[in-house]
């Protein structure tokens, strides 16, 4: 059963479309889950529990809860942000290493210099009776 899954992905992977949007989803999941992961270390580490690092930050003890164990969080910057900041912590970027960034934003940034959005249809060679 399981490699029909992987036969069924190498499948959709050939499709530029697909492949841009996988990459992009894949990447977001795995950030989102560096960062809540790391802050959730943290939390532990310095003993706070989820409803004191809500108080720390004036939001309902509810909302720590889920983003610190829903698999679908979403949390904007700004709510990473607070909770680093009541844990003495801040969020910071970095460069990925150079075969990474080559790969990813090489990806990414060839369909930029394309011709347009290639979910929209609309990009310089799109006709406009389409």
């Amino acid at each position: 059963m399981a490699s029909r899954f992987w036969d069924d992905l190498a499948r959709d992977m050939r499709d530029p479309v697909f492949a841009r949007e996988y990459l992009i989803e894949s990447i977001r999941i795995a950030t989102i889950d560096t960062v809540i992961n790391t802050l959730d270390e943290a939390r532990i580490s310095a003993g706070m529990s989820k409803a004191a690092l809500a108080r720390a930050i004036g939001a309902e003890p509810a909302t720590v809860r889920r983003l610190f164990s829903s698999s679908g969080a979403n949390p904007t910057l700004g709510t990473l942000a607070e909770v680093a900041a009541a844990l003495g912590l801040r969020v910071a970027l970095e460069p990925m290493p150079d075969a990474q960034r080559q790969a990813v934003a090489g990806a990414l940034l060839a369909d930029a210099r394309g011709s347009g959005d290639p979910r929209s249809g609309h990009g310089e060679g799109a006709s406009a009776a389409a």
